[in-house]
């Protein structure tokens, strides 16, 4: 018999959080690679700074929508036989 996990939710702050520390890894990693392409910096720091409004706000977003999914609904939908 499985164990029923306790009902956790994620605070917006740790969303937030996440987010925001994501955006600086992946916004870095875009800015280098689009320096390394363009040879501009100038473009790269637009690039990087477009995309780091842009995909936080989705990340924050997909992030607050995965909490509407209660836990261990995907693992009931795969595993039926183990409700």
């Amino acid at each position: 018999m499985e164990s029923e996990l306790p009902e956790y939710r994620e605070s917006h702050v740790r969303s937030f959080l996440k987010a925001l520390s994501w955006r600086v890894l992946a916004t870095t990693t875009t800015a280098i690679i689009a320096w390394f392409i363009t040879g501009d910096v100038s473009t790269a720091i637009a690039i990087g700074s477009i995309e780091f409004i842009a995909k936080f706000f989705i990340y924050y977003g997909h992030e607050r929508a995965w909490q509407l999914v209660p836990r261990g609904t995907i693992r009931h939908i795969v595993h039926p036989e183990k409700v």
